[in-house]
């Protein structure tokens, strides 16, 4: 953006939220009108809201001069009245204008990061009697790795660009080529808390606040503090569903770019939906561990040696060979394990670890009411888990028809976790189980109350 010079003031429109990381950043919504001061720099620009200024990013904005144009394309049954630019259909213009967008953010990005990983990685590489190579890896994740691809991708839309007239580039390949690739910001979303904690750690000292200044005025970065530099790849996966939903808009149909456009769309929300998934499941595995620690005489693995997610629980009536009479046990099913346990006669909050089950070799059978012929019982609302080779068998029983439907789908959804888990290669590290485990412990000193409550992680 160029300012203007005869004193009239510019402003911009805010195209998706800005959370600030700073008190140095200007914080908006979408809609937001902003006053815009300083654009000299390409990728944040300095404005003003109200009594409120601060750097922006100038890729959320757009000037609202873009928007008196577009209003000036039609009239309200959509019909063109006119051309915008060098003889181009309003439509395509807007599209042009924002292909050309999506450029220009993909150029600054690659800056951006290169910014990060040589005005700083490399610099707290050389400083190993500041930094550790764990420190290193927490601050900034998988950031690097996130440079690597960007370049890769970045070369992508650069073939498919059309400079001469980028109306006609045709760029929704590209998403659809690298889908899986974008994956990779999911360790860097879910690692980002603990950046931003190891962050706040070190700048109460001194020496760590001077060398990262040091660091990003010998780079000639503009001046937002680190951590602020380190949300943009955050920022950056949840804006794409938001440019392509744009692109998409100004598409006609009959372009050779639509349904690749309409595809990468689609496919860039559930790379969205996937991360902030994978988000929960990891702020999910603090609360296993720290329901695993309630209970008494535990027994064997911890649970997140196999499991990060508790699918249902709930109580039932459970008869084992060779028992000859039913137990009341309260049960959690989790992907790949199934733990039940008996409630505590006089403190019923307290829970006793009694067994486990292997749901990756179990069959759950449906029974109808009457004779169980295994067992030689009669059963009203059961089903029976059993293993192929014939080592387990178990009947549950359950005190409503309901709540025998609830469980079969809660075992349904058990095998479709594990079977997407598969696809998406979701798994913990040993570091987030280890810390996990950790927390949970020290969250329950000796002596202290322990509760059994694990039912605001299931789905029903």
């Amino acid at each position: 953006m160029t300012l203007k010079h005869d004193g009239s003031v510019v402003y911009a429109e805010g195209l998706w939220d800005h959370v600030t990381m700073d008190i140095q950043e200007l914080g908006f919504k979408a809609g937001d009108a902003i006053e815009v001061i300083d654009a000299t720099n390409k990728e944040w620009w300095w404005g003003r809201i109200m009594d409120s200024e601060g750097w922006f990013p100038a890729s959320f904005v757009r000037q609202l001069s873009t928007h008196l144009e577009e209003s000036q394309c039609g009239d309200e049954d959509g019909t063109d009245l006119g051309l915008l630019g060098p003889g181009l259909p309003c439509k395509e213009q807007m599209r042009a204008n924002v292909i050309n967008e999506i450029m220009t953010t993909e150029r600054d990005y690659i800056t951006h990061l290169k910014d990060i990983c040589e005005g700083y990685i490399k610099q707290c590489r050389k400083r190993t009697d500041m930094f550790t190579e764990e420190q290193i890896r927490t601050i900034y994740g998988n950031i690097e790795e996130i440079y690597r691809f960007q370049k890769k991708f970045l070369k992508g839309l650069e073939k498919e660009f059309n400079k001469g007239q980028p109306h006609l580039s045709e760029i929704g390949c590209c998403f659809l080529e690298h889908q899986t690739d974008f994956q990779i910001y999911s360790e860097y979303c879910n690692n980002h808390p603990n950046a931003c904690v190891q962050l706040s750690k070190l700048m109460k000292v001194n020496k760590y606040v001077y060398f990262f200044e040091a660091c990003r005025l010998l780079q000639k970065m503009i001046d937002i503090s680190l951590d602020g530099f380190l949300l943009t790849p955050v920022q950056k996966i949840c804006k794409y569903p938001l440019q392509l939903a744009e692109l998409l808009k100004y598409t006609n149909p009959q372009h050779r770019d639509y349904k690749d456009v309409e595809a990468a769309l689609k496919a860039m929300k559930n790379v969205a939906r996937m991360i902030n998934e994978r988000k929960r499941r990891l702020e999910n595995i603090d609360k296993i561990a720290q329901w695993q620690s309630s209970i008494e005489d535990w027994e064997g693995e911890d649970v997140l040696v196999r499991s990060s997610e508790l699918i249902f629980s709930g109580e039932i009536s459970k008869l084992s060979q060779p028992q000859t009479k039913s137990q009341q046990r309260m049960f959690f099913l989790f992907d790949h394990q199934m733990v039940y346990c008996k409630k505590d006669l006089l403190r019923r909050d307290i829970l006793y670890y009694k067994g486990r089950m292997n749901m990756d070799i179990m069959e759950v059978t449906d029974l109808e009411d009457g004779k169980e012929k295994d067992f030689n019982v009669t059963v009203k609302n059961a089903l029976k888990l059993w293993t192929r080779s014939g080592n387990e068998v178990h009947l549950l029983c359950t005190k409503k028809p309901e709540q025998k439907q609830r469980w079969l789908r809660a075992f349904a959804d058990e095998r479709k976790q594990v079977h997407n888990d598969r696809e998406t290669g979701f798994s913990l590290t040993e570091v987030q189980k280890k810390q996990a485990m950790l927390n949970a412990f020290k969250s329950h000193p000796a002596g202290k109350s322990k509760g059994m409550h694990l039912g605001v992680l299931t789905h029903y």
